[in-house]
């Protein structure tokens, strides 16, 4: 009789087990109240203002807007700009990268933490900084002045410079973790054949991390595009030499909000491409 109880609980308890889980795992039904209303005013804080952006676009005059000599050149130096920055943090980026990943030094951490500080300082003092740094009266930039003639600040120049400052870091980050993830042993395996640590890194690891690469340049690039804050300080606001387009918006926004809705939703198309183009490695985790 006992054994006749056990049997009939146990189909009970297991038909009961999946089904809670089940519940959990769909959350639809589960969600609590109080989680849930915040989580929608969170997703509606975010998404209001794009798509007040489409509703208050001047779609008639768009073409016009957007065919007019000056934000052809502005967004021309964007593209143009954001490519090189791209490229010198590139060429850079990932040394520093692997430096990180794969030395062992002291102070590693808080050089780790000074290569991320670009991300969290305001752009504005970045561009200060640069300005003490690089500026003709800058502790370097008085060298580069003196010696070769180099002036970055107030020209296209220095708007790379601007925007590999604080877009490199997205690059070293992103290559520092997927260094982090490749297995070391093919480079060990590669030096015990006889090659080089450098021919080891230039035909194992960087056809291992070439993901990882793609993915932090990509995302240098988009930040590039959208860097104000230290390319109006450290490079001005100078049609066809320095004026880019997060710069043509904000000059637009003071005379013509119409034309600075259009050039905003051009920064906004490029901003969900760049999305699209790295779903599969930031939008589809686990």
């Amino acid at each position: 009789m006992t054994s006749t109880v056990k049997s009939d609980a146990a189909p009970g308890a297991l038909r009961g087990g999946p089904r809670r889980r089940r519940v959990r795992a769909g959350g639809g039904r589960g969600v609590p109240l109080p989680l849930f209303v915040p989580a929608l005013i969170g997703l509606a804080f975010l998404i209001v203002p794009l798509i007040a952006l489409l509703v208050r676009a001047p779609w008639r005059s768009m073409p016009e807007q957007l065919t007019s000599a000056e934000v052809w050149q502005a967004l021309q130096l964007s593209l143009v700009c954001a490519t090189a920055a791209t490229a010198v943090s590139l060429v850079i980026g990932v040394p520093l990268a692997w430096l990180l990943a794969r030395v062992e030094f002291p102070g590693r951490g808080l050089v780790r933490a000074l290569v991320t500080l670009p991300l969290v300082l305001p752009p504005v003092v970045g561009g200060v900084a640069l300005l003490t740094a690089l500026g003709r009266n800058g502790i370097v930039g008085q060298w580069l002045d003196s010696w070769f003639g180099i002036t970055l600040p107030f020209t296209t120049a220095g708007v790379v410079v601007a925007e590999a400052f604080v877009a490199m870091p997205f690059l070293v980050i992103s290559v520092e973790g997927t260094l982090r993830a490749a297995d070391p042993r093919y480079e060990e395996a590669a030096t015990t054949l006889g090659a080089s640590r450098f021919t080891a890194f230039r035909r194992v690891t960087l056809p291992l991390i070439a993901p990882g690469i793609a993915a932090g340049a990509v995302l240098a690039w988009a930040r590039a595009l959208g860097e104000f804050g230290a390319t109006i300080t450290f490079a001005g606001n100078f049609p066809g030499r320095t004026q880019t387009m997060p710069l043509a918006v904000y000059l637009a926004l003071q005379s013509d909000p119409e034309a600075a809705i259009a050039l905003s939703l051009v920064l906004l198309a490029v901003s969900i491409a760049v999305l699209a183009g790295l779903r599969d490695r930031w939008m589809t985790a686990g």
